[in-house]
């Protein structure tokens, strides 16, 4: 298995897990929005080197940017979390900045 799969997989099970977990139990983040810049920034970067073409690789990121919102959703059932449009917008910039640098990266 490729290095980018197994990261992917890792990603895919512990992002959701520290996002839905209740405030309370977690640590306070000093910077919460370079946290979701990375982590799905990371993640589409992963899953656009996953796979090959182009119309693949963009439905990729939008796959990573749906679950991302889905997973903002779904903390309005989790106690002491909220939906935040800012952590949705550090999501965005962070599958768009892998977009990014899957264009000027060399394929896999």
């Amino acid at each position: 298995m490729r290095w980018e799969a197994v990261l992917f997989l890792i990603g895919l099970v512990g992002i959701p897990l520290g996002c839905l977990f209740p405030a309370r139990l977690l640590p306070a983040l000093p910077n919460d929005k370079l946290l979701h810049f990375v982590a799905f920034g990371g993640m589409a970067l992963l899953a656009g080197r996953l796979v090959q073409g182009e119309v693949r690789v963009l439905l990729a990121l939008a796959a990573v940017f749906a679950a991302s919102w889905l997973i903002e959703l779904l903390q309005n059932l989790v106690p002491g979390r909220r939906f935040c449009w800012r952590d949705l917008g550090a999501n965005a910039a962070g599958v768009l900045f892998a977009g990014a640098s899957l264009a000027l990266l060399p394929p896999p």
